[in-house]
């Protein structure tokens, strides 16, 4: 079992940056592939970003350039960067933990893009 608990959304000014960051207990985190979904009101989850074990990284396109993803093994925590952030980045940001025939969720937080 991966428990995950999500910290740093916020509301923040169009062109702003937020950092959030998730954190896993319950198993061997450098060995899960972690990512951050997002899923806006009305809209299907999407995936933001996802790193895997091997520190390989993939972004949605729509936030390419403006994103990254890390991860501190030591630390069991997976981080999201978000910088130049658009009103259209609005939502709830979930982070993932996949392993071999299992997938875990945080619980979420909300991010708001507004002036």
């Amino acid at each position: 079992q991966v428990q995950l608990v999500e910290s740093g959304g916020g509301l923040v000014q169009p062109g702003g940056s937020l950092r959030l960051s998730c954190a896993a207990s319950g198993s061997v985190f450098s060995m899960l592939t972690m990512a951050w979904y997002r899923q806006a009101p009305g809209k299907q989850r999407e995936l933001v970003a996802k790193i895997l074990p091997t520190n390989i990284t993939t972004y949605a396109d729509s936030v390419k350039s403006r994103f990254s993803i890390s991860r501190v093994n030591a630390k069991n925590t997976v981080y999201l960067q978000m910088n130049d952030l658009k009103p259209e980045d609005t939502a709830v940001y979930s982070c993932n933990a996949a392993r071999p025939f299992r997938t875990y969720w945080g619980q979420g937080t909300q991010v708001t893009v507004s002036s």
